[in-house]
Order: C-alpha cells, then sequence, then structure tokens
C-alpha cells in the first residue's frame, strides 16, 4: 500500500502513468470497447466505472490544456447536443482537476482511431454505452526556485 495514492491505480496503470511523456494519451474505455489484444499497453479494471477510474488517474495526472481540446468522448447516437449522464460525469471531472480543459465530442470511429493510437487503454468494467474518455497529458511544472528549499 501507498499513501496518497488512490485504491484504482493498479500497479501496471500506475506504471503506465509515470511512462507517458507530454501529449501522450491515455484511453479509458467501457467493457464493450473492442481492444485490440496486440496493443502493448493493456490495463484491465474490470471492476470499477469509467467515470471512478477516470477521477483516480486525474489524481496523478497533469490535463494538457494548451490546445483546443483535453479530451475526447464519443457522440451518442449521431446526434452532437445529445449529452449522457456519463459525458456531464466526465466533463465535471475534467473541469475539477483542470478548469480550463476541455471534453470535446467526436464522431465514434475517431474515438476509436483516439483510443487505439493511445498511450495506454483502461479497459474498466464501465457498463453505460458510449462510457469511454480521452485525456491527453500535460506537463508537470518546475517549482518555483525562489520559494522552493528543497535544493
Amino acid at each position: 500500500m501507498l499513501i496518497g495514492v488512490h485504491p484504482l491505480l493498479s500497479p501496471d496503470l500506475l506504471h503506465a502513468l509515470r511512462s507517458m511523456g507530454h501529449r501522450h494519451d491515455i484511453a479509458i474505455v467501457d467493457a464493450n470497447f473492442p481492444c485490440d489484444p496486440d496493443h502493448r499497453r493493456v490495463v484491465r479494471l474490470d471492476g470499477a466505472s469509467a467515470a471512478d477510474v477516470l477521477e483516480a488517474v486525474l489524481t496523478v495526472l497533469p490535463v494538457e490544456t494548451e490546445e483546443p481540446a483535453s479530451a475526447w468522448r464519443m457522440i451518442a447516437y449521431d446526434d452532437p447536443a445529445m449529452m449522457l449522464p456519463i459525458f456531464d460525469e466526465f466533463a465535471a471531472l475534467v473541469r475539477s482537476h483542470a478548469p480550463d480543459g476541455v471534453l470535446a465530442a467526436v464522431e465514434p470511429n475517431e474515438f476509436k482511431q483516439r483510443a487505439g493510437a493511445s498511450y495506454v487503454v483502461v479497459v474498466t468494467g464501465e457498463q453505460r454505452l458510449y462510457g469511454g474518455v480521452v485525456i491527453r497529458k500535460g506537463v508537470v511544472t518546475a517549482p518555483d526556485t525562489r520559494t522552493d528549499h528543497r535544493r
């Protein structure tokens, strides 16, 4: 056990998150998402919801805010205006950790391409349809050395 680390962050997921670089993406997908077994990094968290995994990941992952979008979710039922409850949950979580972060809606095929190209794919036990999100990693800024006394 570690102090201060969200319990959903498994050793495999922590390793993947720590290995990611700036502007790498992480896909958090639902249980129905077709995940290629040849993808290099797949982490399974079958007992957790996608929103819970997103919340856990955002406790340690800086979100990219210097691009038009920080995260992406699918457009549901070919209706860009349709807001499913899980979309509201994703948006609220992104805003709570990155107030300038933007959750963009993209066509399902674009979402699948983004997820497939992600540095890591986390397959959850989420059973709600369209229950996936892709997050882009931002940067961790250096501390202000004028006030940092750890040197």
